[in-house]
């Protein structure tokens, strides 16, 4: 079989798998967070933390709920790490340095999980397992949360509330994410990932030498990895470690895990709005970009020229032979395409091209399925701004599900999508015209640029994965990128919160003849136009320096 129709049938059976968990996924997300029941479980967690789960909230107080949980698991974070080297199960390693604790609590707080550490070096069982596996859980929730929140938002009328916080929290980690992860850990232990609290102990190598290797709870923690979006890894090599992805199965299986939830969501946009078409078309936009740039990194990938890549067979440079080029485009598209991070490859040693592909997937907003919670709240504001121009071509005062998109929603809108290229190009453009972070390159020109341009686009994208030749573990990249972590996840967070508060205070407005019908494909349409006309004006001329020029000058 060759290589491309592997990666043909590979993609085949992706979709066919999320097709088949598409409806009851949804479905089942949908009754969650409606539902007026609260499980036992769940009663007690409301009663530790004493909140009152029936309670609704008003968009500020929904906001301030998830400020104060993110603000204060932060610290907890943070200071658990502080205290690494007194805890038991440490496995002998030190507490971690003030910066790069902050690092990576912001970063693992923020949905991001950026590291700047090698994992198996750093990292005792009781921080991997009581502070970065919860933050994998509860971070992912806090996404949906937002996300459910907005959708309300678009379902209620004459009233400013968006439902409870904590108790859209606690049921999108007790009722979605928990048993998910079960099963998902179990397949992954069936395949050959590492669950044990083991020690660290010597591995013989054919060189003669020895190496030295930890266990851990690998297993659960890389199922919430995937499947919360987060991508944070055990071990420094990520999900190429076979440890963590030991073969071609346990790979495909982690990429459905990455994409599952924020397809699925649309599905769950759909019956909470009182309209499947609506997430059909949310799902087509979603689907027709994911798909276009799988496609795409398969032919740069699979056509590298020159003398190398054709006796190596492709472009198998930062590549495992497990996996192959198929596989590794599928998981750089889907890694950051969402929110997750994760890779089973290094972005840094694809094609001028593929490089450029991956971070633009970020640079889209991760709206392709997105994060978890983020891809659809993210999406939505994309429609939003799709109505609008619409609206402008036409003369009409632009409409999205029965709420007039008004001067106040449009700027909500606009100010979510500024937020992050703001961060994105201020940052790189400090970082290279000051000395010290340029030291941190391992290459100069174009290739050098994508790096630094490619870490600010991860962290305040919230993604997570790196180029791998930039060395972050300093104070300016710590610091730096740890504040556009915490930026780039909460001020979009702010501004979603207010347009859904400002949604649910409209009184619906009936359907005329000239109503946009946004369950069209005609629809479907304009929104992909938009958004790659919106990202391409906004980052091509940051592209060009980097992979783009890298690209053309192969």
């Amino acid at each position: 079989m060759s290589p491309v129709l592997a990666g043909v049938l590979q993609l085949l059976a992706l979709v066919v798998a999320l097709g088949l968990s598409y409806r009851p996924l949804g479905d089942h997300m949908a009754r969650v967070y409606s539902s007026e029941k609260h499980l036992r479980p769940e009663r007690w967690v409301y009663k530790a933390i004493g909140a009152n789960p029936s309670v609704e909230m008003r968009w500020p107080a929904y906001l301030r709920g998830v400020l104060a949980f993110s603000a204060v698991s932060v610290l907890f974070l943070y200071l658990l790490q502080r205290v690494q080297g007194a805890l038991p199960g440490s496995l002998g390693f030190v507490s971690i340095d003030p910066d790069q604790a902050f690092n990576t609590a912001a970063s693992f707080v923020a949905n991001t999980n950026w590291q700047s550490y090698y994992g198996e070096q750093a990292m005792g069982h009781v921080v991997q397992t009581g502070g970065l596996a919860v933050q994998n859980f509860v971070s992912a929730a806090v996404g949906m949360a937002v996300a459910v929140a907005l959708v309300r938002g678009f379902a209620r009328s004459r009233t400013g509330e968006l439902g409870n916080f904590w108790a859209d929290l606690v049921r999108g980690v007790v009722r979605i994410l928990l048993p998910i992860s079960v099963v998902g850990a179990l397949v992954l232990v069936a395949c050959g990932a590492i669950q044990n609290f083991s020690g660290i102990h010597e591995v013989g190598q054919f060189t003669g030498g020895t190496q030295q290797w930890n266990g851990g709870a690998v297993a659960s923690q890389e199922v919430i990895k995937e499947l919360g979006t987060n991508g944070g890894g055990y071990f420094n090599a990520n999900s190429s470690h076979p440890f963590e992805n030991p073969n071609g199965l346990s790979n495909l299986f982690e990429i459905f895990l990455i994409l599952v939830i924020p397809f699925a969501l649309t599905r769950t946009f759909g019956r909470m709005v009182g309209s499947p078409k609506q997430g059909y078309a949310i799902l087509g936009t979603m689907a027709a970009i994911w798909i276009g740039f799988t496609a795409l990194m398969m032919w740069t990938e699979f056509a590298g020229n020159g003398p190398a890549f054709e006796i190596a067979g492709g472009a198998m440079e930062g590549k495992e032979t497990r996996f192959g080029i198929a596989g590794s485009s599928l998981f750089s598209v889907a890694t950051t395409l969402t929110s997750t991070g994760a890779v089973n490859s290094f972005h840094s040693s694809y094609t001028g091209f593929g490089g450029g592909i991956t971070m633009l997937g970020m640079q889209l907003g991760e709206i392709a399925p997105g994060g978890v919670g983020s891809g659809l709240y993210g999406m939505l504001i994309m429609a939003i701004i799709a109505v609008f121009i619409a609206g402008l071509m036409v003369g009409r005062t632009p409409e999205y599900l029965g709420k007039k998109i008004g001067t106040r929603e449009i700027k909500f809108a606009a100010c979510y999508i500024l937020v992050t290229p703001a961060l994105v190009l201020g940052f790189t453009a400090v970082a290279m015209a000051l000395d010290t972070p340029s030291h941190s390159m391992t290459n100069s020109g174009a290739h050098g640029f994508s790096e630094i341009l490619y870490a600010y686009t991860s962290g305040a994208n919230n993604n997570g994965s790196a180029f791998a030749g930039l060395n972050a573990d300093t104070q300016w990249f710590n610091s730096t990128i740890g504040i556009a972590m915490l930026l780039g996840r909460f001020l979009p967070m702010v501004f979603v919160l207010a347009l859904a508060g400002s949604l649910a205070e409209q009184t619906p407005v009936p359907e005329t003849a000239g109503t946009l019908r946004t369950e069209k494909p005609l629809f479907t349409g304009l929104l992909v136009g938009t958004i790659m006309i919106i990202t391409g004006l906004t980052y091509f001329p940051a592209l060009a320096l980097g992979p783009l020029a890298e690209g053309l000058a192969a």
